[in-house]
């Protein structure tokens, strides 16, 4: 089948700003659609199959409507649009599926990531067990602040182990903020990608914001509140039994994590390995597993998995 070809009028944006730096928008066409991409005056122009062509008309209409409304277009705007060869097809599983945050909307890339945002929405506890790099952490932050914009939650609670601190953090210095930062900033990351500094110090100043290590979560019950446990690996099984009954109602707790980094002294200990043991099975609850297929950093991120899942499973061949 011959290929075809498509203009496409840049006269009602910036094309200097749609372009990007050093033609990354243009780039970023051609490697997600495989078509030939260029521009001409005012006007960019397309060779491909007619599947190419009709995707790259939806991204240069979704990236317009970025532009438009931000002025510019980010790296991570980028990233966030669908493209993955499921999605060619007008049909494609992933179009209704989306989560809406203040600065973006946010497709899922991934059957499992399609199936989490599924299961978080649909169920009170959510455990996302899987590699760095499948989204677990940045779609459930991205689902609590749809949460929070809809009314479903009055409150959101990030929390993380602070393992290396041992959950004292007495000897750091700085006040509280200070002591915890280093241990929260990814939570920090995504939040400010999905909202803005500013709009995440004003939740955080009113208090429907909290971000706090998990030996701060004692003695609480979670009311009207999205709740998540990042790098829950990282949770002894006493820990981990503590932060599961302070549910509330009118609440969700979603937990993520990667078993293959458990950084404990006693790997065996671990509260998220125990549990899915001791929950499976139970209504309510739903465990969602994902693999290096669902790594969506760079292309490396991948590669290091795999690699170190072979060197594991030889290592688990030369014991037995």
């Amino acid at each position: 089948m011959s290929n075809k070809k498509v203009k496409i009028p840049l006269d009602d944006v910036d094309a200097r700003k749609f372009l990007g730096v050093n033609d990354n928008t243009l780039r970023f066409l051609k490697n997600k659609t495989g078509a030939r991409v260029w521009v001409e005056d005012d006007n960019l122009f397309a060779e491909g199959s007619e599947a190419q062509l009709n995707l790259v008309r939806e991204l240069v209409g979704v990236l317009k409507n970025i532009l438009a409304k931000r002025g510019y277009i980010s790296e991570d705007d980028m990233r966030d649009i669908p493209w993955d060869e499921k999605e060619v097809s007008p049909d494609r599983s992933f179009r209704d599926i989306f989560i809406d945050t203040p600065r973006r909307r946010i497709y899922p890339r991934t059957a499992n990531q399609a199936e989490y945002i599924r299961a978080i929405r649909e169920h009170d506890i959510v455990v996302g067990i899987g590699p760095a790099g499948t989204g677990k952490t940045y779609l459930a932050v991205a689902l609590a602040i749809e949460f929070l914009k809809k009314g479903n939650v009055e409150k959101i609670i990030l929390t993380r182990p602070a393992v290396e601190a041992g959950e004292s953090l007495g000897f750091l210095p700085g006040d509280l903020e200070e002591k915890i930062n280093p241990y929260l900033t990814p939570l920090y990351d995504a939040l400010y990608n999905m909202m803005g500094y500013d709009r995440v110090r004003a939740l955080v100043e009113r208090r429907i914001l909290e971000i706090a290590p998990l030996a701060y979560m004692r003695g609480r019950t979670f009311h009207d509140a999205f709740v998540i446990l990042d790098e829950a690996q990282n949770t002894k099984a006493v820990q981990m039994k503590m932060f599961l009954t302070r549910l509330g109602v009118r609440s969700k707790l979603v937990l993520t994590g990667d078993i293959t980094q458990i950084d404990l002294p006693d790997e065996g200990h671990s509260g998220l390995v125990e549990i899915q043991k001791i929950l499976k099975g139970i209504k309510g609850i739903k465990f969602v597993y994902f693999g290096k297929e669902d790594v969506i950093r760079h292309r490396l991120v991948k590669d290091i998995v795999e690699a170190y899942e072979r060197y594991q499973s030889e290592k688990n061949k030369k014991m037995e």
